[in-house]
């Protein structure tokens, strides 16, 4: 996992369950309080509140079943059973509370209903009027985890396009490739672990520009690495191909590395100058956050891609510094030669100081087998030998 640090602390992490726990600690010390204060009362009391808060929903749900059983039955559900559309405008929860609040009414003794039927048809009737003027209608915070709960962002659809469509085919290749380059070019460039990775840049404001020499002055380009020939969807030998850039340092040094821009962004991007998207900036950079957050995630998950790849997030709020996205990328590259620690694969020796101990040699450590603390028995097929030390000639037996 890579670690937060920098801009990556501007990086959203998915919601708790704070307000969930608040709200289950509220209802229980008030449910406790009516209990211990008026027993008698409690489940009258109980079954009310219950009916007022899902017996408005359910009339809500019955309004939009009645629009979606005559105008969207076949474009919507291909004409399916009623029983998805049900479910789809009311839903499972709220037909279990009419049903527990069903339940106290039976369980609890006659009383006089008069002013508190009142209230609950009065309360049931305005819920579906509130609701539909929004009144109760959910807040941003609510449709934004109901969003990222439910994988409904844009930055979701693009983070896994992005993955699926590009990193997933060509990050697999991108050592072969390095290695080709190295083999033709010279054999200084690519000598740290970081600059071996493909550096994925994205910025905050989305604004991606297509040549990496007018955003820095310390970056030129180098040479493009061999093209990658893969038959995607009906097209044969797809072309998909890297850039080597030249980093200069304070110090006029120069330093080798893959870089390229997060394509999807410019989509991001796109998308906020046209009025009919109903895009804004708010919504574009809340956007990119979450999808460097979930194209992360993906890459972690990801077996073929792992160790191949490094995600650089860009402030737009640096950009009077003229070299700030030089700086970005050696920060990345030093931090990764520092930070990330290589461990060679251990491979086992032959003891030769002590005679009585023997490990075999293992020629590919590959296929050695993990060392285990259960104590096993080693039995040797060889013939059984003397201790005395052998006879040269039978000369030597003569007395």
């Amino acid at each position: 996992m890579q670690q937060l640090g920098g801009e990556e602390c501007l990086v959203p992490q998915p919601r708790g369950s704070l307000p969930k726990a608040c709200a289950i600690g509220l209802a229980s010390v008030v449910t406790a309080a009516i209990l211990v204060w008026e027993p008698e009362g409690f489940f009258r009391h109980v079954s009310a509140a219950i009916l007022i808060l899902t017996v408005g929903p359910l009339l809500h749900g019955v309004f939009l079943l009645s629009e979606e059983c005559l105008h969207h039955a076949t474009t919507r559900y291909r004409g399916r059973r009623l029983g998805q559309m049900v479910t789809a405008c009311v839903g499972v929860c709220t037909l279990l509370g009419v049903g527990l609040a069903v339940l106290l009414f039976i369980l609890t003794k006659p009383q006089p209903w008069r002013d508190q039927w009142s209230m609950v048809i009065l309360a049931c009737v305005l819920y579906p009027l509130l609701k539909t003027l929004g009144v109760l209608g959910p807040s941003e915070v609510e449709v934004s985890e109901i969003c990222e709960t439910r994988k409904m962002n844009v930055a979701h659809g693009l983070a896994w396009s992005f993955h699926l469509g590009y990193l997933n085919l060509v990050l697999p290749r991108l050592e072969g490739s390095i290695t080709a380059f190295r083999a033709s070019h010279n054999a200084g460039s690519f000598e740290t672990r970081g600059s071996r990775k493909l550096l994925i840049l994205l910025p905050l404001n989305a604004n991606i520009t297509h040549t990496l020499e007018d955003e820095d002055t310390n970056i030129h380009f180098h040479d493009n690495l061999p093209d990658t020939e893969i038959d995607r969807a009906g097209v044969r030998g797809r072309v998909y191909k890297h850039s080597v850039y030249t980093v200069l340092d304070k110090d006029r040094q120069a330093h080798h590395c893959v870089v390229e821009y997060a394509t999807p962004l410019l989509t991001l991007y796109k998308m906020s100058q046209e009025s009919s998207a109903g895009f804004g900036e708010k919504d574009r950079r809340e956007q990119v956050l979450l999808f460097y957050r979930t194209l992360q995630d993906i890459l972690d998950r990801s077996l073929e891609c792992r160790n191949r790849y490094r995600l650089i997030l860009l402030n737009d709020e640096h950009e009077d510094d003229p070299h700030y996205l030089s700086n970005s990328i050696l920060k990345n590259l030093d931090q990764q030669e520092k930070e990330e620690f290589y461990v060679p694969p251990f491979i086992p020796q032959p003891e030769v100081d002590h005679p009585f101990y023997a490990l075999p040699i293992i020629d590919n450590w590959r296929r050695a087998e993990p060392m285990s603390r259960v104590p096993t028995i080693m039995i040797s097929h060889d013939m059984p030998r003397t201790l005395r030390e052998p006879v040269e000639n039978s000369e030597d037996l003569s007395p």
